[in-house]
């Protein structure tokens, strides 16, 4: 289960991205990043975050923790601008929050560092994920106390898009051409040997389940929460066995 917090501060909008997330304190005393459902994105985006997020943590990747945020609209009422007035006031419920980390920068590969087997550990866990939004341009990745950490993820899984061609997506290729880490010789043999394993049915099974009913529900074309569950279940797992969508990266 993901932890459940409640917001009670709205503290800024973050302009840098073009869901219009905010920064919101939690009766937890924490600072969260918060995804609005409400978003242009929609809920789908936030499916991906907490599927992709999740699995990512579970390989042993650099994720802030999420968390699900009940947000009440009412308390960004003392908000000035109109966009972001509309936007606090259809998220009310259930929203995704990210653990803030104050001070962190954004990694810029022309002055950072990261090393064959994190490169390649995170490619493949991009390819597997179908993730267009870590390229050299945007690079969905911080530095905090001198560590890199994946944030972002919300345009993995774009086959939930278009649930009627999610089949032909199984074993459709990932180009790496822009990938912010295709330049540190990413060591993507070693880290299929160690993370093709690891991605089995029980786990995805877990990391799916994780998502709220109130993100499922309503699909159209299922006739519950659960019967989405197992559409993401089905396509993951196929797409784990048959890892035709490697990419080809330099030596």
């Amino acid at each position: 289960m993901l932890r459940e917090v409640v917001g009670t501060r709205y503290v800024l909008p973050l302009r840098e991205g073009g869901s219009l997330p905010g920064l919101v304190e939690a009766d937890d005393d924490g600072m969260y990043v918060v995804k609005f459902v409400g978003a242009g994105q929609g809920r789908k985006a936030l499916v991906a975050e907490v599927v992709a997020g999740e699995l990512g943590r579970r390989l042993g990747l650099p994720v802030p923790e999420l968390v699900l945020l009940e947000f009440d609209a009412v308390i960004g009422r003392g908000e000035p601008d109109e966009e972001v007035q509309e936007l606090l006031k259809s998220s009310g419920g259930v929203n995704l929050g990210m653990d803030f980390l104050p001070g962190a920068l954004g990694f810029d590969p022309l002055v950072c560092e990261a090393d064959p087997g994190f490169a390649g550990r995170v490619l493949w866990f991009d390819a597997f994920t179908g993730n267009v939004d870590r390229t050299w341009r945007n690079p969905n990745m911080l530095v905090w106390h001198r560590e890199p950490y994946l944030i972002d993820h919300g345009a993995t899984l774009i086959f939930h898009h278009n649930w009627s061609g999610a089949a032909g997506a199984v074993r459709r290729g990932y180009d790496a051409s822009d990938h912010v880490l295709s330049g540190f010789a990413p060591d993507l043999a070693g880290a299929d040997a160690e993370l093709a394993p690891r991605v089995d049915e029980a786990l995805l099974r877990e990391v799916v389940g994780l998502v709220p009913d109130v993100w499922l529900d309503g699909e159209p074309g299922f006739g519950s929460a659960a019967e989405v569950r197992e559409a993401y279940v089905e396509h993951l797992s196929a797409r784990a066995a048959d890892r035709v969508w490697l990419p080809e990266v330099a030596a």
